[in-house]
């Protein structure tokens, strides 16, 4: 479905999610929320879209979910959200976020599931579930504490208090803090590197980065000779080593199977 606070274009490669709801601080609703879902699933489903990158404008994000669908809802009441986290969650094309001004609640939480993340030095996260007599959500319990430690991850999600694009990138998951007027620009060249690169492999890197992080070394390393004994036999690798030797430019239509 769409929803006219969800702009969605589809471009070289790349699907740009932005929400756009700036008389309520792009506070996400139901709809807001089914509609990202069904740019997840586009995305997810088109071969010629190879990165998705979710942003807000140069001075705003999202403050989280519409209090206003909280008030309303009962225990128990399905919310659209769910299916939105758990599409993020397994998405396994890169998914790149740009981020300035409020980023509250979910807008804070869903960055744990993008591969590349950048933050304008304008960006104000915070986490306020527990001051809203609530606790986290996004599996963000797990992976706050997973990039950020214990200590730093209880100081976040305990006092939920408003903290800079410094601090994010500090608790490891920020990549980098631009200007604000540098943040669409520089998020946009990493996801127009991403999409030129070998679908395939992004997919299987992607796929071996998120396996349980208590497997051992050797574990790893059984794992990702099996996906490298096949990449290396597929066209793509082999153009690109053809390439090399020849010192050409390699073809996009052999990596990608189309014209780029």
């Amino acid at each position: 479905m769409s929803d006219p606070h969800i702009l969605v274009t589809d471009s070289d490669g790349i699907v740009t999610i932005e929400i756009s709801r700036r008389e309520k601080k792009n506070a996400l609703t139901g709809d807001m929320y089914r509609a990202m879902s069904a740019a997840l699933c586009h995305a997810r489903e088109q071969h010629h879209v190879r990165v998705v990158l979710i942003r807000g404008q140069d001075d705003l994000f999202t403050a989280g979910n519409d209090l206003g669908d909280f008030l309303h809802r009962k225990a128990g009441d399905p919310s659209a959200a769910i299916p939105f986290l758990h599409l993020l969650a397994a998405f396994e094309k890169p998914l790149v976020a740009a981020v300035a001004g409020n980023a509250v609640g979910i807008g804070t939480t869903l960055l744990l599931h993008c591969d590349l993340v950048y933050a304008a030095e304008n960006a104000k996260f915070q986490l306020p579930f527990v001051n809203l007599a609530l606790c986290p959500e996004a599996g963000s319990s797990l992976l706050l504490p997973r990039v950020a430690g214990h200590q730093r991850s209880a100081e976040l999600l305990l006092l939920g208090e408003p903290f800079d694009a410094a601090v994010a990138r500090e608790a490891g998951f920020v990549n980098r803090v631009v200007a604000a007027d540098k943040l669409m620009d520089t998020a946009l060249a990493a996801a127009t590197k991403l999409a030129a690169l070998p679908a395939q492999s992004l997919a299987v890197t992607k796929s071996l980065m998120k396996r349980p992080p208590d497997r051992s070394a050797l574990e790893a390393m059984d794992e990702e000779v099996i996906f490298f004994s096949d990449l290396v036999a597929e066209p793509a690798a082999k153009e690109i080593f053809s390439a090399f030797l020849e010192k050409r430019q390699p073809d996009p239509t052999k990596i990608h199977g189309h014209k780029a």
